[in-house]
């Protein structure tokens, strides 16, 4: 059983990291950083050097990935991915562009969600368990059958 847990605690490692490739990608392929910067900054009378400016300051100036122009480990390292993701690992989320704490931001909006959520499991589970504790009770019965015929469509 213990061998079973442990399994199933670092198959959340490729998961998480999986995951945190995934949205980084989409996140990149509808925002570029300039795009970014100038959604930060303003529309109108936007210089390059104001885009650039902010780019360094909020650290999309470098590579997303892979840093051909660092030596050593710094080229895997001194990218944005890093930056932003190994950070994630050990929940520290950081300050949103704006200045506001996600973790603050997340910890507010989490209390709602489990209100809603936590009585949904609750009387899902009792349902579930139920259902289950009826069907071992009239084993090879009609509600035996009529009910594998809902669950099994």
């Amino acid at each position: 059983m213990i061998g079973y847990i442990i399994r199933r605690m670092l198959y959340v490692v490729p998961i998480l990291a999986g995951v945190n490739l995934i949205t980084f990608l989409l996140f990149f392929v509808v925002n570029t950083p300039d795009d970014m910067a100038r959604l930060q900054l303003g529309v109108r009378r936007i210089t390059v050097e104001a885009v650039e400016k902010w780019k360094a300051e909020h650290g999309y100036d470098k590579a997303r990935f892979y840093n051909d122009k660092a030596a050593g480990l710094d080229r895997l390292t001194n990218t944005i991915f890093y930056e932003k993701s190994v950070r994630l690992f050990v929940f520290d989320f950081g300050n949103a562009d704006d200045g506001r704490s996600i973790r603050n931001e997340v910890s507010t909006r989490m209390w709602p969600s489990l209100a809603v959520q936590l009585p949904v499991l609750l009387v899902g589970l009792a349902v579930y368990v139920t259902f289950a504790l009826l069907m071992a009770f009239f084993r090879a019965t009609y509600i035996d059958s009529g009910a594998w015929c809902c669950v099994w469509p």
